[in-house]
């Protein structure tokens, strides 16, 4: 071991992209900040800030095309900057499926049982890699597109 993150998909100008320990909704990524001493986005300076935001957009650009790949049920993605319990900045990339519970389809993510964190068959594991790899794919991609963009 090299001591490498297996959870990190790439390393962002604004945060680094991680897939989420648990994947109850199979893509479920978190963009971390940089920054380990801002606790809300408003602490950042506004350069910092709309680089974060922008990075949240391109991650959750890349789970949707990974996300739309892997499974035709595929519905959209939900972005969550939240910071309730874990005080520093960090965004939530939600996948949402057609196949999820008709009260719970249309609603936060958050009102899912709690027991879903915990739950080991949903636990990031090896047969998450094809999306996890599928995900790093296109966020590199994105990444490179806009860099080249912001460059011209």
């Amino acid at each position: 071991m090299r001591g490498e993150n297996p959870t990190v998909l790439a390393e962002l100008r604004g945060g680094y992209a991680v897939i989420g320990d648990v994947q109850f909704l199979p893509g479920y990524c978190v963009l971390l900040g940089k920054d380990p001493h801002a606790t809300a986005l408003a602490e950042m300076p506004r350069a910092d800030r709309v680089q974060f935001l922008a990075d949240a957009d391109l991650l959750a650009a890349a789970v949707e095309r990974a996300c739309r790949e892997a499974d035709p049920r595929f519905r959209r993605t939900n972005i969550d900057v939240l910071g309730n319990h874990d005080a520093f900045v960090h965004a939530h990339i939600w996948p949402r499926y057609e196949w999820e519970a008709p009260e719970l389809v249309r609603r936060p993510v958050w009102l899912y049982d709690p027991a879903n964190w915990r739950d080991p068959a949903t636990a990031l594991d090896a047969r998450h890699d094809a999306l996890r790899a599928s995900i790093a794919r296109h966020l590199r991609a994105l990444a490179a597109a806009d860099a080249v963009r912001i460059r011209a």
